[in-house]
């Protein structure tokens, strides 16, 4: 599957991802791969202790697993050309253990560039749980290939 050129996206437009359950695993991969064994994250015990009463997924994590997630979706397949920056994210609340998240990405805005086969695409991203509330959101800007001439 091709994805989508920047001719095909309007803004307003709204991608949703299929859902993924967080899972220990997850969490404990993510903390090998990044170093980060915060007790939060990888004792019960600990993580008791905090306001959140057990361990919570890493934010950071939460925006792998998005970036995954919209991946999937193919609307990017063969079209991207570059990630530019996250802007104005936030962490609204935690990714709990066997929590099911799903992405709404927006289509804000979106530019031409002065080279004339890329655009760029100003995106609103927002991770939602199995209860529909908002748990992470920001922007993040992608330039994309132009359909050829």
């Amino acid at each position: 599957m091709t994805g989508l050129f920047y001719e095909d996206f309007e803004v307003g437009q709204e991608i949703e991802t299929r859902g993924m359950t967080v899972t220990e695993a997850h969490v404990v991969a993510f903390a090998g791969l990044s170093g980060d064994f915060n007790p939060i994250h990888t004792d019960e015990t600990a993580a008791a202790a905090t306001p959140f009463g057990t361990r919570i997924a890493h934010g950071q994590l939460g925006m792998i697993l998005a970036a995954g997630l919209i991946n999937q979706t193919g609307v990017h397949a063969g079209t991207t050309l570059a990630l530019l920056g996250y802007r104005e994210w936030n962490f609204l609340k935690p990714i709990l253990f066997g929590d099911t998240i799903r992405v709404r990405v927006t289509i804000e805005n979106k530019r031409e560039t002065k080279k004339p086969d890329r655009g760029i695409l100003m995106r609103k991203i927002e991770i939602l749980n199995q209860r529909d509330e908002v748990i992470q959101q920001g922007f993040a800007d992608l330039m994309v290939k132009r359909k050829p001439a």
